[in-house]
């Protein structure tokens, strides 16, 4: 007799899995002025992101000078998705706000941490809605009253890196000679596996509150200015 034909299987089902993180997709206007931007040609309308340094560049380049981000800023959130998603548009509004450009943009903290972490982020434009602190009209009327471009910067000099820090009322410095912390910077920027930074190193940026944690991602919160709005000796 002929063999018979096997029976066919059907292939084993696929392991579900989470979506990736989305960059972010912003609306962006030619100025700040709520009477000019309803003027014909100052909507530069939905412009699609790649989640990479050159965003704010780019947008810059469009003439952007008010963004608006297309979801909040969720540290609340839980899982290596949420957290790419949050520092991704973090990353946009501190480089953007290096720019000295207008961002609409919306946090939500963790309330364990919030009535601290919106003083680490307060170098960065004030948000339009704050959740999470205790207090969060008070807390968001203190951002928006005491913020000021270049509170929190970065600069590199020829064998140094040098962090200047004035979000805690007096002005902290910071000073490296050693390549290695550049090259820390570098893969800080944007949000990088705490793993993969050398512990010492990230601990002392932990230290001075020069980054964040978001997950398992540490991501660099110190901005290198732009537009230098005063001499750059007196920031």
């Amino acid at each position: 007799m002929p063999a018979s034909a096997p029976t066919p299987t059907s292939p084993p089902a696929p392991t579900p899995t989470s979506p990736p993180a989305q960059a972010p997709t912003v609306h962006a206007w030619r100025d700040h002025d709520t009477q000019a931007r309803s003027l014909p040609g100052m909507s530069l309308g939905r412009v699609a992101l790649a989640a990479t340094p050159d965003d704010a560049a780019h947008l810059w380049s469009l003439g952007a000078r008010l963004v608006e981000l297309d979801a909040p800023v969720d540290l609340s959130a839980p899982g290596p998705d949420a957290a790419r998603a949050a520092i991704d548009r973090l990353s946009l509004v501190r480089d953007l706000t290096a720019r000295a450009v207008q961002v609409d943009w919306d946090l939500i903290l963790p309330q364990d941490q919030a009535d601290h972490l919106w003083k680490v982020l307060s170098h960065l434009q004030p948000p339009r809605t704050l959740t999470g602190p205790t207090d969060g009209d008070s807390a968001l009327h203190a951002w928006r009253t005491r913020h000021y471009l270049c509170k929190l910067v970065w600069r590199q000099g020829p064998g140094f890196l040098q962090i200047r820090d004035r979000r805690w009322g007096d002005l902290r410095r910071f000073t490296a000679d050693e390549p290695r912390y550049a090259q820390a910077v570098s893969g800080l920027d944007r949000g990088l596996h705490h793993a993969d930074v050398p512990a010492d190193i990230l601990d002392e940026f932990a230290s001075e509150h020069l980054v964040l944690r978001v997950d398992e991602l540490v991501w660099w919160l110190p901005y290198r200015v732009s537009r230098w709005l005063q001499e750059a000796m007196a920031v």
